[in-house]
C-alpha cells in the first residue's frame, strides 16, 4: 500500500501543474492588451530632428555645438578663442579655429548669422561731411537744490527714480508738512540705496520748514497716532509715561517703551514740549 501511495504521489508530481497562476485583474488586462502596441513603438527606430534658425557662431554654447554635430574639443576651441576676446567673423575662420569637417561647415554656415558691421563695413559708423548726423544733446547739469522746493520734475532727473517713486517723496512731504533732515529718505519704501544717495548728493534742507508741530505734553492718543512716526502703541505709551512722571522733555522720550530711539533727532522737531 506505501509502494503503491508512493507511486501515485510521483505520477501526479511529474503530470500535474502545481504552479500559481493569479487572476489578472481588469486593469492589468487593459495594459497586457496594449502590451503588442508598446513592443512595437520600441523597436521603432526614433531620431531626433532639431531646427536650426541663423545664429552667430561665435555664441555657440555646450548644448547648440552637440546639436549641430561638433564634438567636444571643437566646441573647447572656439570657447577657448572667445575667452582672449576674439572673434570669427567669416565660416573659414571658423572653420580654422575649431577644426570642423567640410561637410559639417557646409551644413551649418548657411545658417551664420554675423553682425552687420562685419558684412557691410563702410555702412558703419558717421561720416564727419555727413548731413544726417546729428549731435546728442549734453545731459542737463544738476543743482543742488532744496528737497521742500523740489517737484516731480527735478525729482525725476534722478537716475532711478520715476513718476511713481517721485509722486511717493512728495506725498510723505506733504504727510511730514515738509522734510527736516535728508535722512527721511531712508523711511520712504522703494528707494534703493544708490538713489538715496544720488538724492543726498544733488537735494539738501536749505532752511527748516515750518512744521505742524504737536504739543507732547497735551496731545491725546488719537492726535499723536496720526504722526506717521508714533502708532498707537507708542502714543499710548507716551500718554502713559506722561500721566506717571509729568510733562515729557525731550531727554525723556528715550525711557518711553518702544520708542524709535534712532530717529529722536528727526521726532524732536516736530514735538512740542
Amino acid at each position: 500500500m506505501l509502494f503503491s501511495i508512493i507511486i501515485g504521489l510521483q505520477v501526479g508530481y511529474n503530470f500535474l501543474d502545481f504552479n500559481y497562476k493569479p487572476i489578472p485583474t481588469q486593469e492589468e488586462q487593459n495594459w497586457l492588451s496594449l502590451q503588442s502596441t508598446i513592443d512595437t513603438l520600441k523597436k521603432e527606430k526614433h531620431t531626433t530632428v532639431f531646427n536650426i534658425y541663423p545664429f552667430n557662431p561665435n555664441f555657440i554654447t555646450d548644448f547648440k555645438g552637440y546639436k549641430l554635430g561638433m564634438k567636444v574639443e571643437e566646441i573647447n576651441r572656439l570657447l577657448a578663442y572667445r575667452k582672449q576676446g576674439k572673434f570669427a567673423n567669416s565660416p573659414e575662420e571658423f572653420q580654422k579655429v575649431t577644426g570642423i569637417s567640410d561637410s559639417l561647415l557646409n551644413a551649418i554656415a548657411p545658417f551664420f548669422k554675423f553682425p552687420e558691421w562685419v558684412n557691410n563695413p563702410k555702412k558703419i559708423g558717421f561720416s564727419i561731411k555727413n548731413p544726417n548726423w546729428k549731435e546728442f544733446p549734453k545731459k542737463e547739469a544738476l543743482k543742488v537744490l532744496d528737497i521742500n522746493q523740489a517737484n516731480k520734475v527735478d525729482l525725476m532727473k534722478i537716475s532711478g527714480i520715476g513718476d511713481a517713486l517721485s509722486d511717493r517723496i512728495l506725498i510723505q512731504r506733504e504727510i511730514y508738512s515738509g522734510f527736516v533732515s535728508m535722512d527721511q529718505m531712508n523711511d520712504i519704501w522703494g528707494l534703493t540705496p544708490e538713489v538715496i544717495a544720488s538724492l543726498n548728493k544733488y537735494f539738501k534742507i536749505s532752511a527748516l520748514v515750518k512744521v505742524k508741530k504737536i504739543n507732547i505734553n497735551n496731545a491725546s492718543i488719537k492726535e499723536l497716532g496720526q504722526f506717521p512716526y508714533f502708532k498707537y502703541p507708542i502714543s499710548k505709551n507716551i500718554v502713559t509715561y506722561r500721566s506717571m512722571n509729568g510733562d515729557i522733555k525731550i531727554e525723556d522720550l528715550a525711557n518711553i517703551k518702544a520708542f524709535p530711539v534712532d530717529k529722536i533727532k528727526i521726532i524732536a522737531l516736530y514735538l512740542e514740549f
